[in-house]
């Protein structure tokens, strides 16, 4: 991994610790309207999406009324809101010296999130996570037209950093979709986490090139 020279990092159960209150807001969200979804169904289904799309296609696969998408996603963007205001969010065990060992080799670290850039800075806040200090830029499904797993959060990352080469990028995450991105974007190195959503079985079918407990164990790659 020594000519890695940006690392794409999701955010929620790859850097940050928020208890999944994501996917059980959108859980209530869905339920609150009348479907009767398990957390176990809305891990599988949406995880690493965008949230609207997510409940779009959850709506399709269980033969709901998909035009009820909109009125949900705005009734959980709502509670996300007040969920994450008495919610405690810690980083991933190490990874915040992770980001910091990785920027002091010059690597180029960017946030990247299926979430909305309020929702983003509203969970880097809480952490007092900053730009230029423990991460480059943060990239969310704000910035883009074609939500995950199109690459391109990872290639206007590529393009903010003036980086050609796919190869020297490194994509990690904790769900199927982040992994699919990485690859839709020809990453040198995709790397899935157990810290998150999904479990090994799941993430083992998108096949990363690495699967760790947490992205701070890929730091003895770079030595």
């Amino acid at each position: 991994m020594k000519n890695i020279e940006l690392l794409v990092l999701d955010m929620a159960g790859t850097t940050i610790d928020e208890d999944n209150v994501v996917y059980k807001t959108l859980m209530k969200a869905m339920n609150d309207y009348g479907y009767n979804v398990s957390l176990e169904k809305v891990l599988l289904s949406c995880a690493g999406m965008e949230k609207l799309e997510a409940i779009s296609s959850l709506l399709k696969e269980i033969g709901g009324n998909e035009e009820d998408a909109a009125a949900i996603f705005e009734s959980f963007s709502d509670q996300l809101k007040t969920a994450y205001q008495n919610l405690e969010v810690k980083p991933i065990k190490g990874v915040e010296n992770f980001l910091i060992k990785m920027r002091a080799q010059d690597k180029k670290i960017v946030l990247n999130t299926g979430y909305t850039s309020e929702i983003a800075l509203q969970l880097l806040e809480k952490l007092g996570w900053k730009e230029n200090a423990h991460f480059d830029a943060l990239i969310t499904a704000d910035d883009v037209a074609e939500s995950r797993p199109s690459p391109e959060m990872i290639l206007l990352a590529m393009k903010k950093f003036n980086i050609q080469e796919p190869e020297k990028v490194l994509k990690a995450g904790d769900s199927v979709i982040d992994i699919e991105e990485g690859k839709n974007a020809g990453c040198g190195v995709t790397v899935a986490v157990l810290s998150g959503a999904q479990s090994k079985a799941e993430l083992e079918k998108s096949n990363p090139d690495y699967i760790f407990n947490t992205i701070s164990e890929a730091e003895r790659f770079f030595y």
